[in-house]
Order: C-alpha cells, then structure tokens, then sequence
C-alpha cells in the first residue's frame, strides 16, 4: 500500500487530532524508546500533558532476534508470548538468559531523560504511544507496567497497526485509538514514506524539548 505519514513526526500531529478530547485533562503521554518519541512530541504539545518515556525491550527469540516471544519493560515488568514460546520449543533457561541481558538494556533507554525524575503516573491516565503496533509485545509489557503503577486509565496510540493486534490490546487497555489497520498488514515501516532509524540525540532532544522549564538535560 502506499505511504500514509510522510514521517513520524506527521504521524503524530495526525494522531493528536483523534486524541483532542484528552486536551486540557489530567494526562501524561509515555513514548517508547525510540520509535515512539517522535510520534509522542507532537501529541503532547498538542495536548498540553506532559511527555516520558517507558523503557520497554523486547526479548527476541535466540537466533531469530527480529521475532518477539514477549517484552520486558520498567519495574521488572515481563509478559511472554506463550503460542511463540510452545511453538518454537523456546526452553526456560533461554528465556532466562534473554531476560537478563534486556532488562539490563532497560537502564540505557532510562538515560535518556537526564538528571530528570520520571513523571508521576499514580492517579493520572497515560496515553501510550509508539509508532505503531506488529506483534503488540512491547506495547503489552508497557501496559502492564502502567497498571502496576495504580494509573487511571490507560489509552494506548499509535498510527497504524495490525488489526488482531490492535483488537487484542483493546482488551488490555481502556482505549485504543489506531486510525490505520490495514487488512493486509506486512510492517510498521510501510505506511511511512521517512521511517529512518530514531538516533539516540533526537530522543534526548525531543524529550529535552518538551521540558516545560525549558532547562536541558
């Protein structure tokens, strides 16, 4: 199919559109690293909320790193995909020796915020974003850390998705806002005409950007 967002960035302040009823509410927007971040700038400045990121990793089966049996994400956080896991006869220790090295992972996506806290979540809702949604692993993971830090709702925002993905995420968060599914979905990058690579400086700057004493980091 041909290209929907000309770049993330694009992406995003289309999506802020569908997500103007947040506007003004108790909200923060949570990105995942990377991807997700330039997406995320342009919903929170459209919003007024402020913006964080969810460190997130997903754990990749053991020589075929690109496909996902789960994720990990801050607070310890795992959830495993089990059809993957049975299917592909994954045993424990692998999956323990994975988990391992991504959680350790975890502390370099943390860095990207500087000598700044990580954003209250207790109480308010959360808008989770990335740049869209494959399996759905990390996206899962991120969930289960918001509703292990008691949050009051959980939205979940992304530009494009594969439909049983955004259908069994409905079920796991409060809302799912996904404006593309297409019918037949091969990838994320497709519907993008710049998918290139987020480096690590456009992160920091985006997230330094949105700072609202405007101090960097």
């Amino acid at each position: 199919m041909p290209w929907v967002y000309r770049d993330r960035a694009h992406a995003g302040e289309l999506l802020a559109a569908r997500l103007a009823h947040y506007a003004g509410a108790d909200v923060t927007v949570l990105a995942l690293p990377r991807g997700g971040v330039p997406v995320a700038y342009p919903v929170a400045q459209a919003l007024g909320a402020p913006l964080d990121i969810l460190a997130v990793r997903k754990l990749g089966v053991p020589g075929h790193e690109e496909l996902a049996m789960g994720a990990v994400a801050s607070g310890g956080v795992r959830v495993l995909n089990n059809d993957v896991v049975l299917h592909l006869r994954i045993d424990s220790a692998s999956i323990e020796a994975v988990t391992r090295a991504e959680l350790a992972r975890l502390t370099d996506q943390e860095r990207f915020r500087g000598n700044r806290p990580a954003a209250a979540l207790e109480g308010r809702t959360v808008i989770l974003v990335d740049d869209g949604l494959a399996t759905g692993s990390t996206m899962e993971a991120a969930i289960a850390a918001c509703r292990n830090a008691a949050v009051a709702g959980i939205v979940v925002a992304v530009p494009v998705g594969a439909p049983q993905t955004v259908a069994y995420l409905a079920g796991l968060a409060d809302e799912v806002i996904c404006p593309l599914t297409p019918a037949v979905f091969r990838a994320v990058g497709l519907v993008y005409g710049d998918f290139s690579p987020v480096h690590n400086d456009e992160v920091r700057a985006l997230l330094n950007r949105s700072r609202p004493d405007g101090i960097g980091i």
